[in-house]
């Protein structure tokens, strides 16, 4: 078995020890690093039939696009409502084939061409979500905030008081580097809340009246722009691992990710206990007060189609799919696991894992980071979100600009889906 998760390999193995226990059956993980030599090497097994029998993957993303180019087991058949009932319900369909990502593979392009309705090429290991503010515990105490912040106002109130009382390194970061994730892990939440679904989703649509030119667009971006007095600096100039660890190296008070960002906190040295987690706020008068995060699939488990042990493998996935595993893998992995789990195993995850899977929610007002519909399909993160970056943190474009900016890129998008 290959994963490109460093932090996923001891609790792995651990796991592996207790299957090799129970069925006699052996598993040898190893690690692939980072993402790119992860992709990379696949390709060139692929190309000499040399891939392993299962691969963790990126849920609704890589699963799909390897499905799509022949190289995964479809696990429809394998996968049954058993299976499925130890799940969230938010998950039941990561992986799969569904009619969204069917349109969405028939567009010139796409990385998911090939795949057919209904396959399902990847089960869920780990689940969370985006938008998770991670801010440093006894620091905030200290600055007198001492519970985590429910609205946008206060969140902004924490980040001043705390870089009052730090002025050095009370700021926040998150890998503007990597432009996608202040638009998707910051802005996005806020404006899912401030707007409510339908007229958040009308910002991605193809009605510029209703984009990020229009009056809800200027709304989100100059609240969002709230938050500029507080970047740490350089922050611009950090991708997604070199700003979590300035985080947890004490050069920022608060850091901007996911669910997945405490295992890299806590393997670059960072106490858990001085963390304290919370969902992005949504503003006072919020359409959504109170908003939860739906979480979705962040890595799944694939079985290849060159495997000439495919019943081995699908008792490892069934193996790591049960309960009592789940919860162990995720306590040792510092990662959510998939599973309706009940309070006990809740709590054992420990209180941060716990803390978060509290800010989980499902339903329409709930902002589920994995649902991408709305976007139009050749839709690119990175580019918008580079717009995004000059406006904050790099002050070069006005709110007005940088909507205008937005919308016609989106114009630009859906015109070249309607070809």
């Amino acid at each position: 078995m290959w994963t490109f998760k460093q932090s996923h390999v001891a609790a792995l193995r651990a796991a592996a020890e207790k299957f090799t226990a129970e069925t006699g059956t052996k598993v040898n993980i190893q690690a692939v690093t980072p993402d790119d030599a992860f992709l990379t090497k696949v390709q060139a097994a692929a190309r000499t039939n040399d891939l392993p029998d299962v691969l963790e993957v990126h849920a609704n993303g890589d699963d799909l696009a390897f499905g799509g180019a022949g190289l995964l087991e479809d696990l429809s058949k394998d996968v049954d409502q058993k299976w499925l009932a130890q799940y969230l319900p938010q998950v039941l369909t990561d992986g799969t084939v569904t009619p969204d990502v069917y349109k969405a593979s028939l567009t010139e392009g796409s990385k998911t061409q090939g795949v057919q309705l209904g396959q399902r090429f990847s089960v869920p290991l780990t689940v969370g979500t985006q938008g998770v503010v991670y801010m440093n515990k006894s620091r905030a105490a200290k600055a007198g905030v001492t519970r985590a912040p429910a609205t946008w106002e206060e969140f902004i109130d924490a980040l001043d008081k705390v870089t009052k009382a730090y002025p050095d390194n009370g700021g926040v970061t998150v890998g503007v580097k990597q432009p996608s994730t202040a638009l998707e892990w910051l802005m996005q939440p806020m404006a899912f809340g401030m707007l409510g679904k339908q007229k958040f989703e009308a910002l991605f649509g193809p009605d510029t009246a209703q984009g990020w030119s229009s009056p809800n667009g200027q709304k989100v971006l100059n609240t969002y722009n709230e938050v500029t007095p507080y970047w740490m600096p350089g922050t611009q100039s950090k991708g997604i691992d070199e700003a979590d660890l300035a985080f947890a190296q004490g050069k920022a008070s608060f850091d901007i990710g996911g669910t997945y960002t405490l295992a890299f906190l806590a393997e670059n040295g960072y106490d858990a206990d001085n963390l304290m987690t919370f969902p992005v706020p949504p503003p006072k008068d919020a359409a959504i007060p109170g908003l939860q995060l739906s979480p979705f699939s962040l890595t799944g488990l694939s079985i290849t189609r060159t495997s000439d042990k495919k019943d081995e493998a699908l008792r490892w996935l069934k193996f790591l799919s049960r309960d009592d595993v789940a919860a162990d893998f995720g306590k040792q992995a510092l990662d959510v696991p998939p599973n309706d789990l009940d309070k006990k195993q809740s709590e054992a995850l420990g209180p941060v894992l716990n803390s978060m899977e509290a800010a989980f929610g499902s339903g329409k007002n709930s902002y589920n980071a994995g649902y991408t519909a709305y976007r139009p399909s050749l839709y690119d993160p990175g580019k918008v979100g580079a717009v995004l970056a000059q406006f904050t943190p790099l002050k070069s474009r006005s709110a007005e600009s940088t909507g205008t900016q937005m919308s016609s890129m989106l114009k630009s998008y859906w015109a070249e889906q309607n070809k």
